[in-house]
């Protein structure tokens, strides 16, 4: 057996009194978080009559440095989750922090530091996380990776980009992990009692088999609870499943028929996954472009195929982008 390699956890606190950075369209605002992850606080659209109305979660202002309870946030370098925190590569195995509640480490090692801004304009911001000088990070090797948010008359493109800074290969990946709201309701009111039910049409050929929320081998059949291929209401089922295969250059759909809107995601051919999560009783879903599969390492180190894992060289970087736009 190999030894496992201990990482320094230490948590390395937000930075305090980062403001929050909103840009706009006529279409669209997005209220940006430097200091917590690269995360979104809220996402809003303008539908056709004129009225704003929130499109992803709003977030609360008590949980503002929580990216996890926030609208949208960023997973660099790598999605979802590890199982038991152990990262296998090259034929050694580190331990990371298992701060999932499921006893995994989970949606990546960013989330939990500031970012800093770049690049602003009215419609677009860029934000660069470097983690040379930084103790705690969840990741045994230093990074630094961007996310750019640009608004575009009615579409949204989230941008990703990864590079190696340290010394020796590492595995990797990324994702971003939307949440979408049931009902476009207007900004400021409150949520309506029943939640609504949008379509969602996920046009991908392959699923995997889960235990515990972890895939265990490489993808087969679709899971019936994530088969959205033919499009239908997202309804009230749990659904929480890593789906693949996507039909080349078609979109996911998210259509909101009470109000006539529809929202289609594209993605770069990178984001070879996509987590579709469906919690009971909430107002909320997800739908999460993603380049790997959960437990993405493992299945990689084991030499299962089609995992999504990148591995990057000293100095190599990889980019991908998504865009959301809408459409009536």
């Amino acid at each position: 057996m190999t030894a496992v390699q201990e990482i320094d956890v230490r948590a390395r606190p937000l930075a305090g009194g980062e403001r929050m950075v909103t840009i706009r369209n006529g279409s669209w605002e997005l209220d940006v978080l430097p200091a917590t992850g690269a995360a979104l606080a809220g996402g809003r659209i303008r539908t056709s009559d004129g009225v704003w109305r929130d499109l992803l979660r709003p977030t609360r202002r008590t949980v503002l440095g929580e990216a996890e309870k926030c609208s949208s946030f960023p997973m660099v370098p790598w999605s979802n989750r590890i199982s038991d925190g152990v990262l296998p590569f090259g034929g050694r195995t580190w331990q990371l922090q298992r701060n999932g509640a499921d006893g995994t480490a989970i949606h990546g090692a960013a989330r939990h530091t500031a970012w800093t801004v770049v690049d602003r304009t009215e419609a677009r911001v860029v934000l660069e996380l470097d983690t040379t000088e930084l103790v705690g990070v969840n990741f045994p090797w230093r990074f630094r990776a961007q996310i750019t948010y640009a608004l575009t008359g009615d579409k949204l493109t989230v941008g990703t980009s990864l590079r190696n800074i340290d010394v020796e290969p590492f595995p990797a990946g990324f994702g971003h992990h939307p949440y979408l709201q049931r009902t476009l309701s207007p900004v400021g009111s409150p949520a309506p009692l029943t939640p609504g039910q949008p379509v969602l049409h996920v046009p991908a050929q392959k699923g995997y088999s889960l235990v515990n929320a972890l895939a265990n081998g490489p993808a087969g059949s679709v899971p019936p609870r994530a088969d959205f291929r033919v499009a239908r209401p997202l309804g009230s089922a749990f659904v929480d499943d890593v789906l693949t295969a996507w039909e080349p250059g078609a979109p996911v759909r998210i259509s909101y028929d009470e109000l006539g809107v529809n929202l289609d995601l594209h993605a770069d051919p990178v984001y070879a996954h996509l987590v579709v999560y469906a919690p009971r009783r909430r107002p909320y879903f997800a739908v999460e472009p993603v380049t790997n599969v959960n437990n993405g390492f493992s299945l990689h180190a084991a030499g299962v195929p089609g995992t999504g894992v990148f591995v990057l060289d000293p100095g190599e970087e990889r980019c991908g982008a998504f865009t959301m736009t809408l459409s009536s």
